[in-house]
């Protein structure tokens, strides 16, 4: 579909009230809308908190994934030219992401089902999201985003202290909440942070995990309905995902990454009718012919360590249980 027909349709359905899904890449050139009533003809299944379309689906119980992670080679180049345009200036945060080939014995349908997480998406049998991160939510007319930077082993001693105490992960941290707050100032207005630095602990196949997030929340035109289209593209690609500054970072990581993205750190959301609710399309398995990839990564800043940086990409390869 092209974008202008999606800001068409999407502005349509939410002026007239009308339920849908949306999907938009990374580089926002395959956006996707349909009808909440025509997902199953479409073999679409979502679940955004426990609501959805993937009620009463056999859910198998998930154990563990063999991977074949990007070698520690290939990422230390990237890491290395990142670093590069960070120390020259060009970026104060660049979100660096490989794919790594995965081994398993399910299919996309039933690590999906059997996955556990706030935002669930399988597409088409050529993509599953289980993402822990939202991008926005819209409500009574105000927008929310919750930023999530700072990924830390739950088993490690005193790991919620230490992972609010990292000077690399604050300063990361930091510099999404300031560009995710910019952001929402092109849609919004009276800007405020509500939760700052909060921690999520998340079960994976692997054992648990700690995140850290922030709350922001702005005030939207009353009108919003009549432009939503507009307005959602106006935000993307999501900073989390993306950094600061974002033109010149999304350059970066085109150049570095060597591959278009498509779907993976796009966005998925739903609206029902009269509010908003989305993720970023991270925790990410897509088909390459028979082969399952799994895509992740994570923030580069000036105070980067690449072995640091190359386990947190391996850590977030997991199916949360």
């Amino acid at each position: 579909m092209r974008t202008i027909d999606f800001v068409h349709k999407v502005n349509d359905y939410t002026r007239k009230g009308t339920p849908f899904l949306f999907v938009i890449d990374f580089e926002k050139e395959k956006p996707f809308v349909c009808k909440l009533r025509d997902l199953n003809d479409e073999d679409i299944f979502y679940s955004i908190n426990g609501k959805g379309n993937m009620q009463g689906l056999i859910s198998s119980k998930i154990k563990n994934i063999d991977i074949n992670p990007v070698s520690k080679a290939v990422y230390s180049k990237a890491f290395n030219q990142v670093k590069n345009q960070l120390l020259i200036g060009n970026s104060y945060l660049t979100n660096l992401t490989f794919p790594s080939k995965i081994q398993s014995s399910y299919s996309l349908k039933e690590l999906i089902f059997g996955a556990k997480a706030p935002y669930k998406l399988f597409f088409k049998n050529k993509f599953i999201s289980f993402s822990p991160e939202t991008f926005i939510k819209i409500k009574e007319n105000k927008i929310f985003t919750f930023p999530m930077k700072g990924t830390i082993d739950a088993s490690i001693k005193n790991a919620k202290e230490q992972i609010l105490s990292d000077k690399k992960e604050t300063y990361e941290h930091n510099t999404i909440v300031d560009l995710m707050r910019n952001d929402l100032a092109i849609v919004a207005k009276n800007i405020s942070i509500k939760r700052f630095r909060y921690i999520d602990k998340i079960k994976t196949q692997k054992g648990e995990i700690l995140q850290v997030s922030s709350e922001i929340q702005g005030e939207l035109p009353i009108n919003w309905k009549t432009n939503f289209g507009n307005l959602l593209l106006k935000l993307l690609p999501a900073g989390s995902i993306s950094g600061a500054p974002k033109p010149k970072t999304i350059k970066i990581i085109q150049e570095t990454e060597g591959q278009k993205r498509g779907y993976y750190t796009g966005v998925f959301g739903v609206f029902d009718g009269g509010n908003v609710d989305s993720s970023v399309l991270i925790r990410y398995i897509e088909k390459e012919g028979e082969q399952l990839v799994y895509r992740s990564g994570g923030g580069i800043t000036s105070k980067s360590d690449v072995d640091f940086e190359y386990n947190e990409l391996l850590q977030k390869i997991y199916v949360p249980i």
